[in-house]
């Protein structure tokens, strides 16, 4: 069976995320590489992924595990070189695989070639690619944050002013009203695209302006406080008012109108090569344009943004999201990424976590729209939780845990409360197999992040995928249904049983197939009567036993049930 031939390849693809560092090591010296990538391309196109989304892979001082760029054109060392990197993107291919990477245009690093021309004097060239201005009165110009704390200003003593960085002071930001700032980014789109590339990943696009009158917030808060008022929160009511609070901080640094000219310049460009795609970490649908004339896809992160999935939740949220794109988008759904908390140590509940898992699987899998997958969610790997402030490597955990030292609290909570609240938890190697350090690396060397030990209880490929019963293998099942059935690929989406708290149901429809799915989240028997049963011409999948439609429009669910059938007539 073929998808519907107006559908570009990334509408029915299945995207998978790679954190370089973290998924395979090739060269056997605890990190992650070109090398350990290319080796298992097999098993992503076993498993029935369409897309890899690499995070940064280019050369990177690595103060902000590769957001913090020095040379967009070339390949970080420690992952392998320019050669390695052709040789994986070739070898991907072969195996109809495509590849997009991410491209950060917000800022570089400062130690980027470009920013160590523009801090050496007042008059270079160079001067005005980044944001330079004087303080006032020995203090920054103005009194904005940084995201991730402190002010968004640092002082250089070379020349005397200060530069804008919305993120790390190690991360300058580029100043977009250059236009020679432009056309460096954009020759390093086509570079990439030129060498075979898919598309971009593009890194927090709402940064990229900011408010040119420069004012002052006069905020009685700043960034630092907002972690305190995070950890008061502990109502729905107060989260909403600490979100307002934040808002608020950062009104005249983020979603600025000038992006959206930007994206469609960018867009341009793109457009200037074939079956390219444009993928923004952003939710806003704003930045799909007119449909057609900005990025491909934004990310759905609203379907993610709760504690629970239920059905409730994500009838909800398709009826907001589906509705609100204009004429010609194309929805993109994700539960997880290297900025988030496992899949399953946010939605699980401890005791039916892998059901949990599955039946979330196939609900992002199921709905309209581009889903993307984060490396190890398919074998279940959780949140770890690094105890020791010397093994953690995100900058974000450290701040906190110097605020947290400031506020009095001793150093081994202030290391845990670090570390919930910092990246680290999600960005732990693969782990591969039963062995030492998860097989991710050998036993000799010290992989660059600790291996979460539950490796060790059945967490890890190897052992999942000689597991009939394991979550691995089901995501391989659900995987090659979405395959095979051009309407869960292509579909419209329409829900049924809208009223049900128990039983997400819905059909997929493209002019040659219709799909009911039924979905049961619950651990009890649920029996759903649904006048769309009696046109099942055939049952295409049924996750448990007994769960085969019966007359009279009746369908009986196991729990954690998927269930999906073809309807005649379509």
């Amino acid at each position: 069976m073929k998808t519907t031939p107006a559908q570009k390849w990334w509408q029915t693809a299945v995207f998978y995320q790679i954190y370089p560092r973290s998924f395979a090591d090739g060269n056997r010296d605890g990190i992650g590489d070109l090398a350990g990538m290319r080796s298992r391309l097999d098993y992503l196109k076993d498993l029935g992924i369409d897309a890899i989304w690499l995070s940064p892979h280019y050369p990177s001082p690595m103060c902000d595990c590769g957001y913090d760029v020095s040379d967009y054109i070339g390949v970080a060392p420690e992952y392998g070189t320019l050669d390695e990197f052709k040789q994986f993107l070739d070898e991907a291919h072969q195996r109809s695989i495509r590849v997009i990477l991410d491209l950060v245009l917000n800022h570089t690093s400062d130690q980027h070639a470009w920013f160590q021309e523009s801090r050496s004097s007042l008059d270079n060239p160079k001067r005005d690619w980044y944001i330079w201005k004087k303080g006032k009165d020995g203090q920054p110009p103005n009194d904005w944050s940084s995201t991730f704390g402190g002010p968004a200003w640092e002082h250089d003593p070379l020349t005397g002013e200060y530069y804008y960085h919305f993120f790390f002071k190690s991360q300058p930001d580029l100043n977009w009203h250059n236009p020679q700032v432009r056309e460096a980014m954009w020759g390093v789109v086509r570079f990439w695209f030129r060498l075979g590339v898919d598309g971009f990943r593009l890194d927090a696009v709402g940064t990229i302006f900011e408010d040119e009158r420069w004012k002052d917030n006069k905020l009685p808060y700043r960034v630092d406080d907002m972690h305190a008022f995070s950890k008061a929160a502990h109502t729905p009511a107060e989260q909403r008012q600490v979100h307002r609070k934040w808002m608020k901080l950062f009104e005249k640094q983020v979603d600025l109108p000038g992006v959206h000219p930007l994206m469609q310049e960018l867009r341009r460009v793109v457009d200037e090569f074939n079956d390219r795609v444009l993928v923004g970490e952003t939710e806003d649908i704003s930045f799909y344009g007119s449909g057609d004339d900005e990025l491909h896809l934004s990310f759905n992160f609203p379907l993610m943004h709760t504690r629970l999935i239920t059905p409730a939740w994500v009838r909800a949220n398709q009826a907001a999201r589906l509705v609100a794109l204009p004429p010609g988008a194309w929805p993109c759904n994700t539960l997880g990424n290297h900025d988030s908390s496992r899949m399953i140590s946010r939605f699980g509940d401890g005791e039916h976590d892998r059901e949990l898992a599955e039946v979330n699987l196939a609900m992002l899998l199921f709905i309209k729209g581009t889903p993307f997958l984060y490396n190890g969610e398919e074998i279940g790997m959780t949140d770890y939780l690094i105890s020791d402030i010397n093994q953690i490597r995100d900058p974000l955990s450290n701040h906190i845990y110097n605020l947290e030292i400031k506020s009095g609290t001793n150093s081994q909570e202030a290391a845990l409360i670090a570390a919930r609240h910092g990246r680290d938890i999600c960005r732990t190697p693969m782990q591969w197999k039963n062995a030492p350090n998860g097989g991710f690396c050998p036993e000799s060397v010290t992989p660059w992040l600790p291996v979460n030990p539950n490796y060790a209880k059945g967490i890890n490929v190897e052992q999942q995928l000689a597991d009939p019963l394991s979550l691995l293998q089901a995501y391989r099942l659900l995987l090659g249904v979405r395959k095979q059935n051009p309407a869960l690929q292509a579909g419209e989406y329409l829900p049924v049983l809208t009223g049900s708290r128990s039983v997400l149901a819905f059909t997929r429809t493209t002019p040659g197939q219709t799909c009911l799915v039924a979905i049961n989240y619950t651990p009890k028997k649920r029996t759903v009567r649904v006048p769309e049963l009696n046109q099942v011409s055939r049952v295409i999948l049924a996750s448990k036993t007994g769960g085969h439609p019966s007359t009279g429009g009746k369908l009986v669910l196991q729990p954690y049930e998927v269930w999906v059938g073809e309807l005649s007539g379509a």
